[in-house]
């Protein structure tokens, strides 16, 4: 097998979205399976085919720092992207590609995983799409049908700025948001993390594309965009940087703010006859990890929130189980809360983290 590999190093913020899109609605029989790499010129947020803009990502502050918002038709979850990573973006014809999606994103994430190897990295799989090293996600791929092509997204994460990821996010509070900073600090790594010193794009480049032909038994040939291609990237720049794009409505909202596949943030409140209980739940594998507890509730003695939080972590989401161990506290520790159950609190954790189950 022969690949066409185009390296266009870096490129406008849009065109390294829209460069992908342009060769797939481009393909036909003939094209060469192609790989992609690229990296922005300047910071954006990316936001999946399915979302809704205004619900997942901070717009007024991403408009007063300059940051673009560009909608995909790859489906996944708003990130904030830079020059610090290089887009691998495989175009290939259908029958070269598995089918079962699950079998896909093992195939398209092998010479990924071989590359962050020979770096000395510990990267392994975490099916579906993610891939890990010890625990923590080192990036994330996306897939999509575009014309007669099926298209797979991903990237070599040199480095990653989790303090603005976390500031471009819609959220319902700043401890929210530092919530979100904290986890990604604590489940995220990049090649510059793990070695300790940034590696040299074009060496890691080298090296991913010797992975790739020894994966796939390929052979690499180097080129460049077709006079067709390059014509429907220049169209779709101007559809991708239009509003009506980026404001168009998605249909599916998944619950809290995704980590990695087994990291979750939610947040919630409610109101009960003695005050608003405000939480914030970390789930780490479908457990709790972490909680916190604000709110106008009154609780004595004050200290005791701090026992409540620590009583439920690494629990289960079962209802009566958390509010066993909440009660457990009160009574070990004598505590009053006018108006506010013990159950209330199992509640309003179970309230945060209820759509996502």
């Amino acid at each position: 097998m022969r690949i066409r590999v185009v390296d266009l190093g870096l490129v406008s913020p849009v065109r390294s979205q829209t460069v992908y899109h342009a060769v797939g609605y481009a393909f036909h029989p003939q094209s060469p399976p192609t790989i992609l790499l690229v990296s922005p010129t300047d910071p954006y947020v990316s936001i999946g085919f399915h979302q809704d803009a205004q619900r997942e990502v901070d717009l007024d502050y991403c408009r007063s720092v300059g940051l673009p918002v560009i909608r995909r038709e790859v489906g996944g979850g708003a990130v904030y992207l830079d020059h610090n990573q290089v887009f691998t973006q495989w175009i290939f014809p259908r029958e070269l590609v598995p089918l079962r999606v699950e079998d896909r994103f093992a195939w398209y994430v092998r010479p990924l995983i071989e590359t962050y190897r020979r770096w000395g990295i510990d990267a392994s799989w975490r099916p579906i799409n993610d891939i890990h090293v010890r625990g923590r996600k080192i990036g994330g791929t996306g897939a999509a049908s575009i014309g007669d092509a099926e298209i797979l997204v991903g990237s070599l994460m040199l480095d990653f700025d989790t303090k603005q990821m976390a500031r471009v996010l819609k959220v319902a509070s700043e401890k929210m948001r530092d919530k979100v900073y904290q986890s990604l600090e604590e489940y995220m790594t990049t090649m510059r993390r793990e070695l300790g010193t940034m590696p040299d794009r074009d060496q890691v480049v080298h090296t991913y594309l010797e992975q790739v032909s020894a994966v796939l038994g390929a052979e690499l040939e180097l080129g460049a965009l077709t006079s067709e291609e390059e014509a429907l990237a220049a169209e779709l720049d101007e559809r991708f940087a239009s509003e009506e794009w980026l404001y168009q409505k998605g249909g599916l909202r998944e619950s809290g703010i995704k980590i990695h596949a087994d990291v979750r943030l939610h947040e919630a409140a409610l109101k009960v006859p003695g005050g608003l209980i405000r939480v914030i739940v970390r789930t780490h594998g479908g457990r709790i990890d972490d909680v916190s507890f604000s709110g106008d509730f009154t609780l004595l003695p004050a200290l005791g929130l701090a026992a409540i939080e620590q009583a439920v972590r690494g629990l289960s989401l079962k209802r009566e189980e958390i509010a066993e161990r909440i009660r457990q506290a009160y009574r070990a520790l004598g505590l009053q809360s006018p108006g506010v159950a013990p159950d209330d609190f199992a509640t309003a954790i179970l309230h945060a983290v209820e759509p996502a189950r």
